[in-house]
């Protein structure tokens, strides 16, 4: 009983969908929130199963759209993806197999109809549908949970942390704007039994995200969560912090800069090391370190990320096989995935991370595959990372600069440059809008490749522009909220969701 139940929790949260009328039916064998909740009072790990399945939706392969099995649908890492070619950070440097040329060409964002816009969209929503269904059978996201029933609230916990998790980035991907304001962007859905409902404001939807993620903060102040795959305290605070300054007032910033502070003092996540960053070479062409990559979830700066394995079931169609050099990837076979040309041009020469990128400008020093054989790795093994502790030492500068303390911003930076960097002695010329700048700056060159400065863009309310090697609109400026940096409300959702 108890393994055919895994069985069907498992099928129901991996190829179903959220059950809305916008989306596929469910499946007929789907458990009800019943009998999740009767087999969870005779073993508790029921409910864990579940929890595990939601987090493999982040990493499964065709979780959007099943039926379409685009190669640019695996779960998270694909829109990371996405919104690093809408920033333009990430350039698509050839066009041999067609894969996020809608996205770069800007036709995803502008065009209602394009597969591309409902992507994330359904990916989220099943997100936000499977948390729900998790919480309805423990009694609702409402319910207030006992401090002794400890494993009622570490799936709560777990559950609001990923409907947060969720509806965060549907904000950014699909929200003009951030803050308090009255846009209606986006459908909310608390529980399983809502029908469709009409568009929510801005305003209220960073109002749950926030709601419950201050939950899940508190329902997992003592969850040992045994693997990084799940979210704990200081995942749950990280993705808090990315909230708040998204909304960006000055007591949100505060916030930020206090739930920043807890996870670098007590999260116990020392910052990537030089080695970890960026592959070293002898006189003779042989890697001397064997800690870089970004390709192993044990890597100490990893907040949140996930040990892939065989089982895992993963090749072509990943993060891996669409960026790195070394799998047997898009990447290698004739659609490079490449620094933007002008933000690669302001890493300084003395910058070790100017080192990860190659002569053509791929990222070969800093995303491989241990044996680094080109084309090499064809079952996926390789990690995802989905939060390091650099971020929020940099979301700690950022917040530190926006309520005017600026010596903590140039201390949390330099902090992480003198790691990067010989000298860090300019840091303390900077002061207001040339601070703020230089922190956006070192995001975009720290992160790059890693799904996050889309988000520090629209924070900043910042300004793109294309470097030379792009394939098109090549040195156009995009504001970030023009038109072309957020997707319009897919047709699906708009046919079949009469609220809208």
């Amino acid at each position: 009983m108890k393994k055919s139940l895994y069985i069907l929790l498992g099928s129901a949260l991996l190829f179903s969908s959220c059950g809305k009328d916008f989306l596929d039916a469910q499946p007929t064998e789907k458990p009800s929130t019943d009998q999740i909740s009767e087999a969870g009072k005779d073993d508790p790990s029921v409910l864990n199963g579940y929890i595990l399945g939601i987090y493999a939706t982040m990493y499964s392969t065709f979780s959007a759209i099943p039926a379409d099995e685009g190669h640019d649908d695996f779960g998270q890492k694909g829109y990371d993806i996405y919104m690093d070619m809408l920033s333009s950070d990430m350039v698509l440097g050839a066009l041999n197999y067609g894969w996020y040329s809608n996205v770069v060409r800007y036709n995803a964002t502008t065009d209602y109809t394009r597969t591309e816009a409902a992507k994330p969209w359904r990916y989220y929503y099943k997100v936000i549908m499977a948390a729900n269904y998790a919480m309805d059978a423990v009694g609702g996201s409402e319910v207030e949970v006992p401090a002794d029933d400890k494993e009622t609230r570490y799936v709560i916990g777990q559950a609001k942390a990923m409907r947060a998790y969720a509806y965060f980035y549907l904000a950014n991907l699909y929200g003009v704007e951030y803050g308090s304001g009255n846009d209606k962007i986006l459908p909310i859905y608390t529980n399983t039994e809502q029908p469709n409902q009409p568009l929510s404001t801005t305003k209220e939807v960073y109002d749950l995200i926030i709601s419950d993620l201050e939950t899940a903060v508190e329902y997992l102040s003592d969850y040992d969560r045994n693997g990084k795959h799940k979210v704990n305290k200081y995942v749950a605070e990280g993705l808090l912090a990315y909230a708040l300054g998204a909304r960006g007032a000055q007591a949100d910033w505060q916030r930020v800069a206090t739930l920043t502070n807890d996870i670098i003092t007590n999260g116990g996540f020392p910052l990537t090391t030089k080695s970890q960053t960026v592959a070293q070479f002898n006189a003779a062409g042989a890697l001397t370190n064997t800690d870089g990559g970004f390709n192993n979830v044990a890597t100490p700066s990893w907040m949140w990320g996930v040990d892939l394995t065989l089982a895992s079931n993963l090749d072509l169609v990943s993060w891996w096989g669409q960026v790195d050099y070394f799998t047997y990837s898009y990447a290698a076979a004739g659609d490079p995935k490449i620094i933007d040309k002008g933000l690669f041009d302001k890493i300084p020469d003395n910058d070790i991370r100017k080192k990860q990128f190659n002569a053509r400008l791929l990222p070969t020093n800093k995303f491989y595959t241990p044996q680094r054989v080109p084309m090499g790795e064809r079952q996926v093994v390789t990690d995802y990372l989905y939060m390091r502790v650099d971020e929020m030492v940099l979301l700690n500068a950022e917040a530190n600069a926006n309520i005017g303390n600026e010596a903590a911003a140039i201390a949390s930076l330099k902090k992480l440059l003198d790691l990067r960097l010989d000298n860090t002695s300019y840091l303390t010329s900077l002061s207001g809008q040339a601070l703020k700048n230089e922190i956006y700056l070192q995001t975009r060159i720290e992160l790059w490749g890693e799904g996050k400065s889309y988000l520090a863009m629209k924070r900043n309310k910042a300004t793109v522009t294309r470097g030379s090697n792009h394939l098109y609109f090549s040195g156009q400026s995009f504001k970030y909220n023009s038109d072309q940096m957020t997707f319009p409300i897919p047709q699906v959702e708009i046919q079949n969701n009469p609220q809208i």
